[in-house]
């Protein structure tokens, strides 16, 4: 075997794992985290409303667009919604945002990796002052989604936008609060067009989930729906 074949060989053989490599990446789901926590009766027909957290957004079409899949989702699960507000027997309100952005500077070279990965993202933001408990989401994963596959030792920036969603139950007859959930997900669609929907899917995932639990959810590129990743104990 003459030198140049050897190397042909070698560079074949390296080419297979790469190549496994840069599929295996391309499938990577975009994660959310989704939290609950509920003292849901099963359903039995009771009915509902849906209204938003923010006053200022009640009425608006784009609030009623989201409320309209809220209200599906409800509907599916065995809920019916109220032909009287007055006379509904649950509450459901929700409330919904992205951020402003920050920057994230990558290396999409084989050498050295991601390092220790996205960190938290603190209290939050928006209407919901932290959620549960001031908790902080640690991804550390890498995204194709998000950054692009890459085979050179480049350096790149990227703006990466935090979303959220949050849902509460209440009892209308006494204010009881009977389910609440979060899901926050980092992507660099700002669009909330998109986000919102997506959220809505993640957060009536396996509703209403044991209380206390904290899923991933996988959020699909612009386009494409989620599914389920895995439990997180």
């Amino acid at each position: 075997m003459t030198a140049r074949s050897r190397f042909t060989r070698r560079a074949a053989l390296f080419a297979v794992p790469a190549l496994a490599l840069a599929l295996s990446a391309c499938a990577t789901p975009f994660k959310a985290d989704v939290a609950r926590f509920q003292a849901l009766p099963a359903p039995q027909g009771q009915s509902f409303i849906v209204t938003a957290s923010d006053p200022r957004l009640q009425g608006g079409l784009e609030f009623g667009q989201y409320a309209g899949l809220v209200t599906r989702q409800m509907t599916q699960l065995g809920y019916v919604p109220a032909n009287d507000p007055a006379r509904a027997d649950m509450v459901v309100s929700f409330a919904y945002g992205v951020d402003n952005g920050r920057e994230k500077v990558v290396s999409d070279g084989f050498g050295g990796g991601f390092g220790g990965g996205w960190g938290g993202f603190g209290p939050g933001f928006g209407p919901w002052g932290g959620g549960f408990g001031r908790r902080a989401f640690g991804f550390g994963f890498y995204d194709p989604f998000i950054f692009g596959p890459g085979w050179n030792n480049d350096v790149r920036s990227y703006t990466v936008y935090t979303s959220a969603l949050d849902l509460k139950i209440d009892r209308a007859a006494d204010n009881q609060r009977l389910f609440e959930g979060k899901a926050e997900a980092q992507s660099r669609s700002k669009n909330l067009q998109y986000l919102v929907p997506n959220l809505v899917d993640a957060i009536f995932t396996d509703f209403p989930g044991r209380s206390g639990e904290t899923v991933q959810i996988s959020i699909a590129p612009e386009g494409k729906k989620v599914k389920p990743i895995r439990e997180r104990r």
